[in-house]
């Protein structure tokens, strides 16, 4: 069970920062320019749902693994995300 749920929270921390890449591209291709100051935003989301996480695993049971992971996974996700997009790691 645990495996499953990491391959979940994975699966949204990897899928998240590309469809982030996606959203920008089709921003810029529709001739809106990249906003300045996304991956701080990002950073901010990021803490935000890994508060939630943790308030979220520490309070509810195995009925809400769900939302845990799907937590979990945006708290990663918007992490990777602002680091990509601020330059610190990809390119």
């Amino acid at each position: 069970m645990a495996l499953m749920r990491a391959a979940r929270i994975a699966a949204i921390a990897i899928a998240l920062p590309y469809l982030a890449r996606l959203s920008q591209q089709v921003g810029e291709a529709s001739g809106n320019p990249p906003v300045e100051g996304m991956h701080w935003a990002l950073g901010v989301l990021a803490v935000l749902f890994l508060v939630r996480a943790a308030a979220t695993e520490a309070t509810r049971g195995p009925e809400a693994n769900g939302m845990k992971d799907l937590q979990w996974g945006l708290a990663a996700g918007c992490a990777l995300a602002a680091l990509w997009r601020s330059g610190a790691i990809g390119g």
